[in-house]
This record gives C-alpha cells, sequence and structure tokens, in this order.
C-alpha cells in the first residue's frame, strides 16, 4: 500500500520522539489532518483556540521536555499567527519545528486564496533553517535538518508543504545526481558533546578569580544541568549567586548565598551583589540590562557555550566558550584560594546577611494592607506551598514581578516565562505544553488580568479539553484580577512621568471563577486577605484544572531594587499631574518602603 508524503512526515516527525503537535486545522493543511486522524502509534494533534497559543504551547513543550516542540498551521492567515511565538522561541533559544501548509504548487505565483510568500515572512523567525518540499523525494532531508538544527542551535526552523506534495504519494531519494538522502533520526533530545576551552584561557580564567576577594556569580538558562558545579564554585570562592529570570530554576532558591533575580524586577541583595563585587563571572546568561551589572573595570570573566553571546553585555577580560558544567568545572580545579581566604569569608557572610534581611523584608512587604489583596501576599503564600515536582509559568506583566521575587523554586521544581521577548499571553498555553511534556507534574501559571483577557481565557477550553490525559490532573492557573493593565501603568508612571491614562489601561471586569464554571473547570473567587492561603492549599488538591480569581489591589508598586532618580521624579511627576490613584499609590509605596528601610524583628 502506499505511502503519503503527509504520512511519511508525521512517521519521521514521530521517529524523532516528537509526541505532539500544537495547531489549528485549514485547507493547506487537510493532508497532514486527514493522516493524523488515520495513523495510530503516531504524534497527537493538539488543537489550540489560535495559532500564537499552538506556537506557546510548543515552545512551553520544548522548555520544560528539552527535546524539540512542534507547532502546524495553514498557510496565509494561520502561518502569519505562529509568528509571535516562534519569535519567543527564537529570543529564549528553544528548539520548534513549524510545520506549514501553502497554496498547492500550481497556485504558487498566481495571487491564489491565503497564498502568501512564507519564505519572506518567515526568513527571520526561522533563518536558521527554513525549506519547502517540492517534491517528495526532499522530504526526509528537509525534515531531518530542521529537527537537527532547531536542537543543535536551540532555535526555531520551518518546513512548507504545499498542499498538493502532502497528498503525492511518497518515494524516497534514491542513489543518483541532485538527489540528496538523510539519515535516520536518533529518537528523543540530541544532546552537544561536551565542549572545553583552551587550556591556556582556562589557567587565565582561574588567576583573574584567584586575585579577587569579592566574587559574584551570574547563572542564565545556559547553566541548567550544571547545579552541582556552581555550588561548588560558588563554595570554592566565597561567592554570592544571582540569577538571570530565565536561569531561575537552575540553581535553588532557598540558598543562603543565593540573591535571587537580576534586574529591574529583581532583588535588592542581588543589585548589592552586583554593586560591591571586585569580580564577576557570568555563566550562560545573555542578560541584557548592563545598568544592573558591575561598574565597569571590575574583573570578569564569561563561560558560554555559544561564542557570539560572549562579552556582549560586559566588558569582559577571560572569555571561555564551553558547556557550563565541564567549564566550571575545570575552572574550579584551577582554583589556588578557598573561599574563606582573604576577605572572602567576610564577603559571603556580607552576601548572606543581605539575603536574609531581603527575605524579612519581604514577609513584611507581603503583609503590608491592600484594597483588598496585595498581590505580594499572593505569590508569597505560594512558595512554601509549592509541590516538590511542581512546574511554574509566569505571564509578562505585573505577575513577573512578584513570580521574580517571591516564588522560591527549589530542587526539582521547574519555571519559566517569556525571558527575551516579554510577550503577554504566554503562561496558559506554556502551562499547556508543560503539562504535555510531564503530565505526571502539578503546573501553576501566574497571569494578570490583562493577558488572561488577551487570550488566556480562551486557552482554558484547551486545558479543560485535555485534562483527562494528565495523569496529574492538577492545573491552577491564578489570575491577578485588578483591572488595570498594571505593568504599562506603573511604568507610565516611573518612565514617562504620565499619571495612569484609565482609556488604555482600564480593562472590563469579569468574574474569572466564572467563566472557568461556565466551561467545566472550579473556579475559586477570593477577596479576603487571610483566604490566600486556603485558596492556594483547595486549588493545589482539587482533581482537575482549577483557576484562582484573586481581586488584587492595583495601587501596590513594584518597586526595583534601586530606584533611580528620574525614575522618582517622573513617578512624583505623573502622582503630581492628576492620576486618579495618586493617594493609594503614596500609602502603598509608603508603606512599602518603610518595610525595607525599618529593622524588622528576628534580625
Amino acid at each position: 500500500m502506499s505511502q503519503t508524503v503527509a504520512n511519511h512526515l508525521l512517521r519521521r516527525l514521530a521517529d524523532w520522539g516528537v509526541t505532539d503537535i500544537h495547531g489549528y486545522p485549514g485547507d493547506s493543511v487537510n493532508g497532514l489532518v486527514a493522516e493524523l486522524g488515520k495513523m495510530k502509534g503516531g504524534p497527537r494533534f493538539v488543537q489550540s483556540r489560535h495559532e500564537e497559543m499552538s506556537a506557546f504551547a510548543a515552545v512551553g513543550q520544548a522548555k520544560f521536555g528539552g527535546g524539540v516542540g512542534v507547532c502546524m498551521a495553514t498557510g496565509g492567515p494561520g502561518a502569519i499567527h505562529l509568528l509571535n511565538g516562534l519569535y519567543d522561541a527564537k529570543l529564549d533559544h528553544v528548539p520548534v519545528v513549524a510545520v506549514l501548509g501553502q497554496a498547492t504548487r500550481s497556485a504558487v505565483g498566481g495571487s491564489y486564496m491565503q497564498e502568501i510568500d512564507l519564505h519572506s515572512l518567515f526568513k527571520d523567525v526561522a533563518g536558521a533553517y527554513l525549506a519547502t518540499v517540492s517534491v517528495p523525494e526532499q522530504l526526509p532531508n528537509v525534515l531531518d535538518r530542521a529537527v537537527r538544527t532547531a536542537l543543535s542551535e536551540r532555535a526555531p526552523t520551518a518546513v512548507i508543504v504545499p498542499a498538493d506534495v502532502q497528498e503525492a504519494d511518497y518515494s524516497p531519494p534514491t542513489h543518483d545526481f541532485l538527489q540528496v538522502p538523510s539519515s535516520k533520526p536518533a529518537a528523543g533530545p540530541t544532546e552537544p558533546s561536551t565542549v572545553l576551552p583552551p587550556e591556556g584561557e582556562l589557567d587565565r580564567a582561574a588567576e583573574a578569580v584567584d586575585a579577587g576577594d569579592k566574587v559574584a556569580l551570574l547563572i542564565g538558562q545556559g547553566a541548567r544541568g550544571a547545579e552541582e558545579e556552581v555550588r561548588a564554585f560558588a563554595d570554592a570562592t566565597g561567592a554570592g549567586v544571582a540569577k538571570a529570570l530565565l536561569g531561575k530554576d537552575v540553581l535553588d532558591d532557598t540558598l543562603p548565598y543565593v540573591t535571587g533575580a537580576i534586574g529591574l524586577l529583581g532583588t535588592r541583595p542581588s543589585w548589592e551583589l552586583m554593586r560591591d563585587c571586585d569580580t564577576l563571572v557570568i555563566v550562560g546568561s545573555n542578560m541584557p540590562y548592563t545598568q544592573f551589572l558591575p561598574p565597569f573595570g571590575r574583573k570578569a570573566v564569561q563561560i558560554d557555550l555559544e561564542p557570539g553571546r560572549i562579552g556582549l553585555r560586559y566588558p569582559t577580560e577571560v572569555n571561555l566558550v564551553g558547556d557550563a558544567a565541564a567549564t566550571l568545572s575545570a575552572l574550579t580545579d584551577r582554583l589556588t584560594r578557598d573561599g574563606t581566604s582573604g576577605g572572602r569569608q567576610g564577603w559571603r557572610e556580607t552576601v548572606e546577611s543581605n539575603v536574609e534581611r531581603w527575605r524579612r523584608v519581604q514577609a513584611a512587604q507581603a503583609e503590608v494592607p491592600a484594597d483588598p489583596i496585595n498581590p505580594m501576599k499572593v505569590f508569597h503564600e505560594l512558595s512554601p506551598l509549592l509541590p516538590q515536582n511542581a512546574v511554574v509559568t509566569a505571564d509578562s506583566g505585573s505577575a513577573t514581578n512578584w513570580y521574580a521575587r517571591f516564588v522560591d523554586l527549589r530542587p526539582g521544581m521547574r519555571g519559566s516565562l517569556s525571558g527575551t521577548l516579554a510577550t503577554m499571553g504566554c503562561a496558559v498555553p506554556y502551562a499547556i505544553g508543560a503539562k504535555f511534556a510531564h503530565p505526571d507534574r502539578p503546573v501553576i501559571a501566574l497571569v494578570g488580568d490583562g493577558a488572561m483577557q488577551m487570550n488566556g481565557l480562551t486557552e482554558l477550553l484547551t486545558a479543560q479539553g485535555y485534562s483527562d490525559l494528565w495523569e496529574d490532573p492538577r492545573f491552577v492557573v491564578c489570575v491577578l484580577h485588578n483591572n488595570d493593565l498594571n505593568q504599562v501603568t506603573w511604568e507610565l508612571r516611573a518612565m514617562a512621568g504620565s499619571p495612569k491614562t484609565t482609556f488604555s489601561q482600564d480593562l472590563p471586569d469579569l468574574s474569572y471563577a466564572g467563566f472557568a464554571e461556565s466551561v467545566g473547570m472550579k473556579g475559586i473567587t477570593v477577596e479576603d486577605p487571610d483566604m490566600v492561603g486556603p485558596a492556594w492549599r483547595t486549588a493545589l488538591a482539587e482533581e482537575g484544572p482549577v483557576v484562582l480569581d484573586v481581586h488584587c489591589d492595583d495601587d501596590v508598586p513594584p518597586i526595583p531594587p534601586q530606584v533611580e532618580f528620574d525614575q522618582a521624579v517622573d513617578t512624583a511627576k505623573s502622582l503630581l499631574s492628576g492620576d486618579p490613584d495618586t493617594r493609594g499609590v503614596a500609602a502603598r509605596g509608603l508603606a512599602l518602603k518603610l518595610r525595607e528601610f525599618l529593622p524588622q524583628r528576628g534580625g
């Protein structure tokens, strides 16, 4: 019996270990959809409510599952809708393959219905590899290269298959001129071989680190899998460790020398660590905010597997291109000083004291009264209740602030967000992708009401529709309900000196718990601060998807670790220019600052 190109493509993806294809049907992928309906043992089609959500779900599955994520869309509007999620993959270095339909070959170039120039459209986002399958014999090589490139370069790639090619009989490439074969794929993710820098560069780096008394370590997602090596290096040097947001789950947040997130959404101990260190070691991070790194002139070493990301954010004097774990281990072995020599022990004690004080400040700030609920309390109460194997996703917006500062990720937990594109609307589809990667683990999505209204509500239908496939049924979406695009409101105040513009910032009021119940999920409305903890316990014990609808105060400011003079001036100007929430903002901001600067009990 003959095999169609569509059938061979799907079976080839299965050979690569692909279990799920996130997508939405359309006429130019009818051949693929028809085969998905007939074949057994191939990938499962996961129908999202919108192609952008399909791409986000594929990103989430790849981020948390470790392999390649796959999304599929019809040509024209469907392909266009994928772009935002694919750019998220590109900027966060996530391996995703997009399978795209296209008009029948005889119609291409004829301004046919839904025909667009997909190569021009995708040449940037899928620049790592983009190809059209014009004849069946091309298929194995094109698809295999797309998967291999996505995995090796950690980037999105795209394969375009015209509608008539999908339905054609498959014939493999032959041993002839102008025929290009391909090798059988290896199932599952492919791991790059260990790469080590030259011995001389390792020696130079060791000399630079040995010369420092106050060592700071900044780690990003490129350090994932190197937790033991990071801890060994930190202990050997007495270093404090700060984390870029994409590296939040790389190292245990509760270690006493881990200062937490860095940057505008970071912690004060991380800012102090960078301000006061004399030596900086960057491992697997491309964090772009140079102003939160040490003043120029400090000794600096960078470790990264990608040469193109070396030396981009700080004037480093030694650059080590290599695998994070192996390179850190080799560097640590070369150090001649330990973490207690010279001023290092005092430095470590200072770092740990700063972290301990910050934790007391956070606990106090989370209890600042608000109308009705302080959003800090929502995240502070969640942190100790997180199951040991939990996966946490956070959306872009004010939820990112509180996730970065208040949620402690311990060993065995995973967490992520749209780190570089910072796009709204990713948390719920990320969580769905995480569930398909790990159906046996609880997943929690932390979402602002703006992102929830943008697209999270419709993806609740997707989650509910597939929830019976999940071995662990816990799927919790927490919505910060304040009827305000809160992060942008604060950016207007602090960066533009503008009062809140209600015409652009106010959101329609909606019961998110009520919507959840209307689609068959459990909804919990929380309007009393004393009910935050009990609500989390109920949600995390529920046998199925849950939406927590938490009514939060939009006047609680996400104060950065260091308030620049210009930001303070602009915020004051905005409040004096007729901001409708001036009184509440001033009261909450003063209360939070008092908790930061007044001594806390027990310290």
